[in-house]
């Protein structure tokens, strides 16, 4: 049975899709040497040839990716994540959460947010007592009586705000590792794990990527 692999690189780390399983690996981890075919994306120069030292033939399918955009300096990332999609917002949700705007199949800008990891581990750098562990179910209608509510208030408003704004009444695409959470507070969102590996799928399909 033939098996295709997909790899997302990130800033962080390397995603694989190898059948229906997903694989995880960091920046400082090994990447083993894969019998199947690879097919790729990166935001990762680094990455990307520690990917090909071990995978020398896998294909970066970056060429294949026909998406315009008056943008400058959009990552194949945001790209892949909004080329299918004709009105709404896409919100990538990973170490740095990224969020642009699709109207009629026409990619209207975006902006970048610090990623969830990156708010709770900043906190700390200030003070030790800044420390804290997430908790979803924090009151945002409610001005906190307590710090550890108080920053996760601060954190979460800086994040939902700004997306609400640009979104208005869009619909809302959530992907990355805290897209399921981050698309609980928004209406007319739904979440895609596999956005990018379902996108890649497309264009492999299209241009007959592993013939």
């Amino acid at each position: 049975m033939f098996i295709l692999i997909l790899c997302d690189i990130g800033n962080t780390t390397f995603h694989f899709l190898i059948g229906k399983k997903h694989k995880k690996y960091s920046l400082k981890d090994d990447i083993p040497k894969f019998k199947e075919k690879i097919l790729f994306v990166s935001v990762n120069e680094k990455a990307t040839k520690k990917l090909l030292a071990s995978n020398p033939s896998a294909i970066n399918i970056k060429k294949y990716l026909n998406f315009k955009t008056e943008y400058k300096g959009q990552g194949i990332d945001r790209a892949l994540a909004c080329a299918f999609v004709k009105d709404a917002v896409i919100v990538d949700a990973g170490s740095a959460i990224t969020v642009d705007v699709m109207k009629k199949g026409i990619h209207k800008g975006g902006f970048i947010l610090l990623g969830m990891s990156a708010f709770i581990k900043a906190y700390p750098k200030i003070s030790k007592k800044l420390k804290f562990d997430f908790e979803k179910d924090i009151n945002l209608d409610k001005i906190p009586l307590q710090t550890k509510d108080a920053i996760q208030y601060a954190m979460l408003k800086s994040i939902i705000l700004p997306i609400k704004e640009v979104a208005k009444n869009k619909n809302i695409i959530f992907t990355g590792g805290d897209g399921l959470v981050l698309s609980g507070y928004f209406k007319n969102s739904i979440y895609k794990k596999d956005l990018i590996f379902e996108n890649m799928k497309r264009i492999i399909d299209a241009n007959n990527c592993i013939a």
